[in-house]
């Protein structure tokens, strides 16, 4: 398309383009025609059938977050929010390897147990917003494809289900898989991959439980069965291996070497989470240098980073609190929270609860006294507080007890307080550590698990923190908004082999933002009972996204939904394009 000429179905209009690649941003205007990007320059001097103002505002590739669990809220759903009000146009799903697919009509139940440990869905959401109607993983696309939604979706093949499927109860027992239950399990895994299946993904994590404490299917499967799936992986010459490992429960060289050894015999990218301790040494240099040697001999290895402290929220209508597991609390768990609050406001039992100790329970529900890395999470959310906020912290300059202290931040505001507790990638109070980490060639964002933990975490609002605290409201070291597009947009879909997408140049997919970053805000989380079966979420959202396009349609403008719902199910890694108009 040549600039004066043409015609575009959509222009956007005077923005300052931070087109993705990490370059100089500058300012121009971008047309889009047949859901591509046909022009990005100086001036498009055609007319179009709609545009946008991005007069003061940037002009952003659409985001791609690569670690959702939106498996049951693309079926049950046509927004995949939080991550589509935070500038997200694609959303990978089925890591951990959790997910509704392959699955057998007897085995629904068993799914269900497991995402609700694992994932924290709650059983009625799925019982009631799930049909059920698919059993292969072909089928499974299938009815994702037959469904409008607002953004774009990708899916790996998730292990869990994979070995259910094949295994049975000897999956849930975790047995060792058969020459003859591997060969069944490389068989499907080419059959999704032939469907369009973008990889495979696995968890080895200890703390991936069902909801009544039973480790996942696929925890300690064998290094020999991971190899043996992606052989699949191998065969077709496509696809990435994603994995939750077991570090640092399990060393880091074992885990690493294990992955690894995967990776290089599928000769097929892999990506990990990485995760920091908020204290003690530097225990992530050890595995970036396997990473480093590994990828030096060829291979492609990518940690994948959440861009702020992992961890989960609080609360009494939340899945956590630091009471939740103790004796007298456990009659009200499912009470609405205005009955908890009466009961909660009593002396007696604020008395009870302030003297006993947690019982054992599921092991997140058994980290929520980690006093000196739990903080009061107002609005705005605060994700970097400073060490002196901590509720022991507090508790200490008060001279009472942090169960004290903690008990009266959630009876705030009529007993909606939050904490925020952080596990990880807070070391020493800071984020500091975080900075050289995701300026690595080899590491992406991601970790969002947008669609997961409903009712613990909502990390899928990482874009607009990146945005607003790592480029504009830091006080110390900063990142550039060219350094945080590039990491929200082509690095993630380069991970994933989504290479039609995550420029702004000539020939791509045609997903754009349009933000107003001097205006851009975080807003605070808030529950909402939106899910289905009147099941209860944390959601949180923003203010300055002027518009977000999928495919040439906007899907939301001025922080609000429109009726567009362009999204697709991406069939496979995607090349990319072929450039209409040199760049």
């Amino acid at each position: 398309m040549t600039a004066q000429a043409e015609f575009a179905d959509l222009v956007v209009r005077g923005g300052t383009i931070v087109d993705g690649s990490g370059g100089e941003p500058f300012i121009g205007d971008v047309a889009v025609r047949g859901g591509v990007i046909a022009f990005v320059g100086a001036h498009f001097g055609g007319a179009a059938h709609e545009e946008v103002d991005a007069t003061g505002c940037i002009v952003t590739p659409g985001f791609v977050d690569i670690h959702t669990h939106y498996d049951g809220q693309a079926v049950w759903s046509d927004t995949l929010s939080p991550s589509s009000s935070h500038g997200v146009t694609t959303a990978v799903l089925g890591n951990c390897g959790v997910g509704f697919a392959p699955c057998r009509k007897a085995d629904h139940q068993a799914l269900i147990r497991l995402m609700e440990g694992v994932e924290d869905i709650p059983g009625v959401v799925m019982a009631q917003g799930l049909p059920w109607d698919w059993e292969t993983f072909p089928q499974y696309l299938d009815a994702l494809a037959a469904r409008p939604r607002d953004i774009d979706v990708a899916c790996l093949l998730p292990h869990s289900p994979l070995r259910v499927w094949v295994m049975g109860d000897r999956a849930l027992a975790r047995e060792v898989a058969t020459q003859d239950d591997l060969a069944q399990m490389r068989d499907i895994a080419r059959e999704a991959l032939a469907a369009g299946a973008i990889g495979f993904a696995t968890s080895r994590l200890n703390m991936h439980r069902t909801k009544a404490g039973e480790l996942i299917p696929t925890y300690g499967a064998e290094t020999h069965e991971l190899i043996a799936i992606c052989e699949a992986l191998a065969e077709a010459g496509t696809g990435v291996f994603q994995a939750v490992l077991d570090a640092p429960f399990e060393t880091w060289e074992d885990e690493l070497t294990r992955l690894i050894a995967v990776a290089e015999s599928a000769g097929r990218p892999a990506t990990f989470t990485l995760a920091l301790a908020n204290s003690g040494p530097n225990t992530w240099d050890a595995p970036l240098r396997m990473v480093d040697e590994a990828n030096a001999r060829g291979l492609d290895i990518s940690p994948q980073i959440l861009p702020r402290p992992v961890g989960m929220v609080s609360g009494w209508a939340l899945s956590t609190h630091p009471f939740c597991l103790c004796p007298s609390y456990r009659p009200l768990v499912d009470l609405p929270l205005e009955e908890q609050v009466v009961q909660l406001r009593d002396p007696a039992m604020r008395a009870r609860l302030l003297a006993e100790m947690p019982q054992p329970g599921h092991p997140l529900a058994m980290l929520t006294r980690n006093w000196d890395w739990m903080f009061p999470f107002g609005d705005p959310p605060q994700y970097e507080p400073d060490a002196d906020q901590s509720i022991g912290a507090l508790a200490r300059a008060q001279g009472r007890s942090p169960e004290e202290v903690a008990y009266d931040v959630l009876m705030e505001n009529g007993g909606t307080g939050m904490i925020l507790n952080t596990l990880g990638n807070f070391h020493e109070a800071r984020l500091d550590a975080l900075i050289p980490l995701v300026r690595r060639a080899d590491t992406v964002i991601g970790l969002g698990d947008g669609g997961a933990h409903y009712a613990a975490i909502c990390d899928a609002s990482y874009p607009t923190f990146m945005l607003t605290w790592w480029v504009r409201d830091r006080a110390g070291e900063r990142l550039s908004v060219a350094e945080v597009v590039h990491m929200l947009a082509a690095k993630p879909a380069r991970v994933a082999g989504l290479m039609d997408r995550g420029l702004l140049r000539t020939g791509y997919k045609a997903d754009v933002n349009v933000i107003d970053l001097a205006a851009l805000r975080l807003h605070a989380p808030v529950i909402r009972h939106d899910l289905p079966g009147g099941g209860r979420r944390l959601d949180q959202t923003a203010s300055g996204y002027v518009a977000t396009v999928v495919s040439g349609q906007v899907i939301r403008r001025g922080d609000q939904p429109t009726d567009q719902r362009p999204g697709r199910v991406v069939r496979g890694m995607q090349q990319a394009p072929v450039l209409a108009v040199p760049v």
